[in-house]
């Protein structure tokens, strides 16, 4: 597995490195934002060609482009690759801005480095489990969206949905387990033109999660307060 350190303290950066090759990580570094994030982009494409995951380590004060704005661009560009923040920013405010932004994990310098090898476990295994892309299809437990045909059925039941629920549930099944801010989807369903006060997201996740949801026990949809929504597989909801 590769493991990219985004990271303009030396002696942080070389800490990391060698712990991680230790581990039989492979590790690339980058000291700017723009590093980062032509690196991560390369990544996400080198992950789409082939079975290796890569987990981004992204600190917030970086040259040129912080990590916020790596973070936020990545994510407007739709690239899925797991982020764990790294920063000595460790108020609430701080850890809710990048996880709305899209990150997905965060944590506070400084750290312990078994604490940060069970993180990175935890989203290379998410990376490689909960999303199957065959065939034009995403799958997350019984549910299955065709996205040739743009047809939806869970336990084997064809869901009708609309266009609109369609585009909603393709952007939660691209990333299960993965907080999108009622801000992100607005902007990747809807466009920049909607409203931002308008309560439109919360009206289709209701409709979405009826036609989902309703009479298969745990459901898949869940709502993080105050923060937003995810898709979480059955297997991990229950645990």
């Amino acid at each position: 597995m590769n493991i990219l350190v985004v990271e303009d303290d030396p002696r942080i950066s070389g800490f990391l490195e060698r712990g991680l090759r230790a581990e039989g990580y492979r590790v690339q570094l980058a000291r700017t934002g723009p590093e980062g994030l032509a690196l991560a982009n390369e990544a996400a494409e080198q992950m789409r060609l082939t079975s290796e995951t890569t987990v981004m380590l992204l600190d917030i004060m970086l040259p040129e482009l912080n990590g916020l704005e790596v973070c936020q661009a990545l994510r407007s560009a739709r690239v899925s690759l797991p982020i764990l923040m790294l920063t000595a920013l460790g108020s609430l405010e701080d850890r809710v801005s990048g996880l709305r932004l899209g990150a997905d994990d965060y944590l506070v310098k400084p750290f312990e480095f078994e604490e940060l090898l069970a993180r990175i476990e935890a989203l290379a295994r998410r990376g490689r489990e909960q999303v199957v892309c065959e065939r034009d299809q995403l799958q997350v437990d019984d549910l299955i969206f065709d996205l040739s045909a743009m047809q939806v059925t869970r336990a084997g039941k064809r869901i009708p949905l609309t266009a609109k629920e369609l585009a909603l549930l393709e952007l939660l099944m691209s990333a299960p387990g993965r907080l999108f801010s009622r801000e992100r989807i607005l902007a990747n369903v809807w466009g920049n033109s909607e409203d931002p006060l308008t309560n439109v997201v919360d009206v289709y996740i209701r409709r979405l999660r009826s036609k989902i949801d309703d009479g298969h026990g745990v459901p898949l949809i869940q709502t993080m307060r105050g923060l937003g929504y995810r898709l979480e597989r059955l297997k991990e909801s229950a645990d």
